[in-house]
């Protein structure tokens, strides 16, 4: 029996890989396939729980297929979460993604799911506020500090030189200010934090919801006239914040309306937004950009596993490329 092997890459081997690519680019094109229909998207494998201290915590399974050099590309992210994990030192997601070999269905490579994933959701919002958000904004809002604001402050920072200053809110005052701390001096970046998740909402042209909240608390009030809003964490916003929206767009319609556990997919079965466009139906100019003018845009997207996979499958590439990571005996 010959020798079978996987390639392991961890956190760091994730963040080299990275560095080598363009994962804006690798998104923005997955969206446009997606919404060609050439991607395949199952359905999600979902499992919870509550853990002995009584919090909220998941497994989710998310395997799908993407176009790859006239070939198809095959994978899955396995994310778990719990709410109580940052009270314990931990981030409250982290898991596993796999790129599959095509011929022998095996996995090829696992990689460390966290920074890929937060990598992901940071990469969509930065298309997102190409093509939706305001056409020049020095400012920016994230109320939540963990990992997920990190990374969408460095690629958005990135992606948008001008900006120059980030309001932050966390409800860890502690957490808010190391985040402030760590950051401080980067390129010129002013990092303000801000006593209360209303100022924050309301701070900047542009607000990130990074948090971990199953319980709605931005009202629409809170909001502004030219304000992009980015909804990519669980459940940050209240219906009528959605109702008031000047324009709504989301990653993929049906995926949202067929889970109402969250706010958007309940609003969707009650047909109380209407059907709003998927940001990659704006990227092949089948439905026309909304910037925000006299009120403001939202972008909620679910989460897509077409973009894990083909995001793990570029950094498997530069990984086989480079030597990177380390080659695990399975036999």
């Amino acid at each position: 029996m010959p020798g079978e092997s996987i390639r392991f890459l961890n956190r760091a081997d994730v963040a080299v890989c990275l560095s080598k690519m363009d994962a804006t680019e690798v998104v923005a094109q997955t969206l446009r396939d997606h919404t060609l229909g050439r991607t395949e998207l199952p359905a999600e494998g979902y499992l919870s729980w509550s853990n002995s201290v009584g919090a909220y915590s998941r497994a989710i399974a998310m395997l799908g297929a993407v176009p790859s050099g006239g070939a198809m590309s095959y994978g899955m992210k396995l994310i778990n979460a719990s709410v109580s994990n940052p009270a314990r030192g931990l981030e409250r997601a982290g898991g596993l993604s796999f790129a599959f070999d095509p011929e022998t269905a095996r996995p090829a490579v696992v990689a460390e799911a966290g920074l890929l994933s937060a990598v992901r959701t940071a990469a969509y919002t930065v298309v997102s506020l190409r093509e939706l958000g305001p056409e020049s904004f020095g400012e920016v809002s994230l109320i939540g500090t963990g990992t997920l604001a990190r990374v969408h402050l460095d690629a958005i920072t990135a992606a948008f030189p001008a900006v120059r200053r980030a309001y932050v809110h966390d409800l860890d005052p502690v957490r808010a200010a190391a985040f402030r701390d760590d950051l401080r001096g980067r390129s010129g970046l002013e990092i303000v934090v801000v006593d209360s998740a209303e100022r924050a909402a309301g701070a900047a042209p542009v607000l990130v919801t990074v948090t971990t909240s199953n319980d709605p608390y931005i009202p629409a009030r809170w909001l502004t006239a030219g304000q992009f809003v980015a909804h990519v964490s669980l459940d940050d916003l209240t219906e009528d914040a959605f109702r008031s929206a000047e324009a709504i767009f989301v990653d993929d319609l049906e995926l949202i309306r067929e889970n109402p556990r969250r706010i958007m997919g309940r609003l969707l079965q009650e047909d109380a937004v209407g059907d709003p466009p998927s940001l990659g139906e704006v990227l092949i100019g089948r439905q026309a950009a909304r910037r925000p003018d006299r009120g403001y845009v939202i972008s909620n997207p679910f989460g897509m596993a077409v973009l894990d996979v083909a995001l793990i499958h570029a950094v498997a590439g530069v990984a086989r490329e480079t030597g990177g990571g380390q080659l695990l005996d399975l036999l």
